[in-house]
């Protein structure tokens, strides 16, 4: 079977895969499928993914289904002021030996070692320990002591955000707020929504939920969004819509008057790759403009600044993208 077969019958079983994670995953979640779905394929892209929502909508618990579902470890970090960088890459401690009493330094793993590391709050907590996240997750390894420890494979970090109450807290910077493929926005639940919500967190019973995928074949299907083919129409695509996004260069009016700050080339890279695993999860074996449309918002949300103008006319970073959509149709 040549390479091409193959990889249409992994396109088919993916399609399938997909059908279970949603079937099993609402068996805890109650909406947000597209917050779901945009995780799924920032994991299929090997992209990290920020969660910005009021307490009480189901971030933690959405992150930690996730990884029951894709039958990967788990770990959470609760960042606070006091975290310091060690408490989660881990640290040398010495070590006894009990059959011959001898002491040698060994390296004790922390938290980050996991498959999926859930940073609750990250913004609580100084730029030094939000900084020993970089590493981990451009590199997917820890340096402590000289020595160098990989991460294992798929490794994602899933940070959240509360977008009030700033006081005490420590905005992410710009390097690091790049790492992260998307910006998730979790909005309040509609009304039918929240009803089977209540209905379900006040009865006895938990579901019991099943893997849809391992880890085996996350890897594989991660292989397989690289090798998609895509068109030089759609890249060049990707690329104006983000060179649009900076004043400098910029040869939109709304942008020059609205923006003070635009996207970098990641922010291409990540359009593609991740219009690339929307295309597979939705069976198709290429993707579209709409695909690079659809995930615009949450690719770019964090990385480009309204400025004091735009503040002072009300509007928001997602009416910026918005105008910016309608800017570059098909």
């Amino acid at each position: 079977m040549n390479k091409k077969n193959e990889d249409l019958e992994l396109l088919e079983k993916l399609t399938l895969s997909k059908k279970l994670f949603f079937q099993e995953a609402s068996k805890v979640i109650v909406g947000q499928k597209e917050i779901l779905d945009l995780m799924l394929i920032a994991i299929l892209a090997r992209g990290h993914s920020l969660l910005v929502g009021v307490p009480g909508l189901a971030k933690t618990l959405i992150i930690q289904t996730l990884s029951e579902v894709l039958d990967l470890t788990f770990k959470r970090i609760q960042f606070t002021p006091d975290l310091m960088p060690s408490d989660i890459t881990g640290t040398e401690l010495i070590d006894i030996n009990q059959e011959n009493g001898m002491r040698s330094f060994r390296f004790f793993k922390g938290p980050v070692f996991a498959n999926i590391v859930l940073a609750d709050e990250v913004n609580r907590t100084p730029p030094k320990t939000q900084a020993a996240l970089l590493e981990a997750m451009q590199e997917h390894k820890v340096t402590a002591g000289g020595n160098s420890y990989k991460l294992e494979e798929p490794f994602f970090v899933l940070a959240t955000q509360n977008p009030i109450e700033q006081e005490g807290t420590y905005p992410l910077p710009e390097a690091q707020l790049d790492r992260f493929m998307f910006n998730l926005k979790i909005e309040y639940p509609d009304l039918d929504d929240e009803i089977k919500i209540v209905r379900n967190t006040t009865s006895q019973g938990k579901e019991k939920v099943n893997s849809a995928l391992t880890k085996n074949e996350i890897i594989t299907y991660q292989d397989l969004v690289r090798r998609v083919p895509v068109s030089d129409n759609l890249v060049n695509y990707a690329v104006k819509i983000v060179a649009a996004t900076r004043p400098i260069s910029s040869n939109l009016d709304f942008i020059k008057n609205s923006v003070s700050w635009g996207a970098g080339p990641r922010a291409s890279q990540y359009l593609v790759l991740a219009a690339k695993a929307k295309a597979l999860l939705d069976g198709r074996p290429t993707p579209e403009i709409k695909d690079i449309q659809y995930l615009i918002p949450p690719i770019l949300r964090h990385r480009v600044l309204p400025n004091f103008n735009a503040e002072a006319e009300g509007l928001k970073i997602d009416d910026i993208l918005e105008s910016l959509i309608k800017s570059f149709p098909e």
